[in-house]
């Protein structure tokens, strides 16, 4: 499939990416590739795009919308599921945004959405994870999270490396590790599945490089490397040692202190130089208590594929479920923003879907592309809009006196809030 067969817009620019000054150049009238996605996507990606256009307008900016595709419209456009039109498409405007994506059984990917991280090498997910008035939470003080997760996006066991119970193949690897790599007894009699778990330092590392030097340009004082190298020594375990590795020879001792055996110290009795961003390491199963029992004491969290879909999950139930919470996957010079939800295929067509995920990843994206003035009007918008009880259907049945919207009243909702504020 060609990439002409996209139609791009006419009163548009293309993005680009200055490699030797690592800038994104953005034009006044970019082009911007969207992606609405499947499900309740139907419906969220058109209310998401109306009120980003809306902030754009507002603020002096200017968007050209490229419709792309994947999962069920791509294949009834296409006959497929993940064209390549679309990844070429993204890969060449280097920002877009997309909405959920359903992958069906025998799509001969695992994961759409992995598919596209991987194919594009956008090895940092970012979701950060604050709390906006109004919303109910279950937590007493959901207003201490203000947290921003980093999962690396390449590896770990979504890298798909694995053999089915009862293959030739799941066969060969035990035979394998038992008789060749002398673990005899580790694995039980009988069909067994199997999967390597790669873990890379080059990997690590440049995750980790990116969630410091995001720690450093916002001012925020600690990145917490989560893991279980306590058990998985060689690669979760490495994961620590590699991240703390940058921390301790990449930057100046005064910008960035790495905090000596954080697994297992209180941090507090460590002396950190003034303004210095601290980099710890902490395990991810105590981490999953801390975020709760102490969560005003985290800033930044960097961790490994599967962790960070965890952890940052459980950030999300937090502040109120994951369809209040934005993410952004990143790589050099690109950005491809994203909500944390799936498609709900249940609630699909009925013009209720919680638009606000969505909305506030494409805040995201504006302020990758430097329209930090669109990004905070998002914010203030769909803040205004909830704290005044105009929601969507998942929050007006917690809240006393709420007026229930549907999907596309609440986006109207919001854009009238852009216009007043703006």
């Amino acid at each position: 499939m060609s990439y002409e067969q996209v139609e791009v817009p006419e009163n548009g620019e293309k993005v680009t990416y200055d490699e030797e000054a690592d800038e994104l150049r953005v034009p006044e009238n970019p082009i911007i590739p969207i992606l609405h996605g499947d499900g309740i996507g139907n419906e969220v990606g058109p209310a998401a795009q109306k009120v980003l256009t809306a902030a754009a307008e507002a603020t002096g900016h200017d968007v050209a919308w490229m419709e792309v595709y994947a999962g069920e419209t791509a294949r009834e456009k296409y006959d497929e599921n993940l064209p390549d039109a679309t990844v070429d498409a993204i890969r060449d405007h280097r920002v877009a945004i997309k909405g959920p994506l359903t992958t069906p059984v025998g799509a001969g990917f695992r994961s759409l959405n992995v598919a596209l991280r991987q194919t594009l090498d956008l090895y940092a997910n970012v979701r950060p994870t604050y709390y906006l008035d109004g919303v109910p939470s279950p937590m007493k003080s959901p207003e201490e999270m203000d947290m921003v997760t980093f999962r690396e996006n390449t590896e770990d066991v979504y890298a798909g490396i694995e053999w089915e119970a009862g293959s030739d193949e799941a066969e060969q690897v035990r035979d394998f590790v038992e008789d060749e790599m002398d673990f005899d007894g580790v694995m039980h009699d009988g069909p067994i599945g199997l999967g390597l778990k790669p873990i890379s330092e080059k990997g690590s590392k440049r995750l980790v490089r990116e969630a410091i030097d995001y720690a450093i340009e916002n001012d925020r004082d600690k990145v917490t490397l989560v893991h279980k190298g306590n058990i998985m020594k060689f690669t979760e375990g490495q994961f620590g040692d590699w991240g703390m590795e940058v921390a301790d020879e990449e930057y100046p001792d005064d910008e960035v202190f790495a905090a000596p055996d954080s697994l297992w110290e209180e941090q507090d009795e460590v002396d950190i130089p003034e303004d210095a961003v601290m980099v710890e390491e902490r395990l991810a199963d105590a981490m999953l208590q801390w975020m709760q029992l102490r969560t005003d004491e985290f800033d930044v969290l960097a961790m490994p594929n599967l962790n960070g879909d965890y952890l940052s999950d459980a950030a999300g139930a937090q502040i109120g479920g994951l369809g209040v919470a934005p993410g952004a996957n990143f790589g050099k010079g690109r950005c491809l923003a994203e909500p944390v939800h799936g498609s709900s295929p249940k609630n699909a067509g009925l013009n209720k879907a919680n638009p606000t995920a969505l909305i506030l990843s494409g805040r995201l994206l504006f302020e990758y592309m430097g329209w930090e003035d669109a990004g905070q009007l998002i914010r203030d918008a769909v803040e205004e809009t909830i704290s005044s009880g105009e929601v969507t259907y998942d929050l007006e049945r917690q809240i006393e006196g709420g007026e229930k919207l549907s999907t596309t009243e609440y986006a109207d909702a919001v854009v009238d809030r852009i216009e007043e504020l703006a």
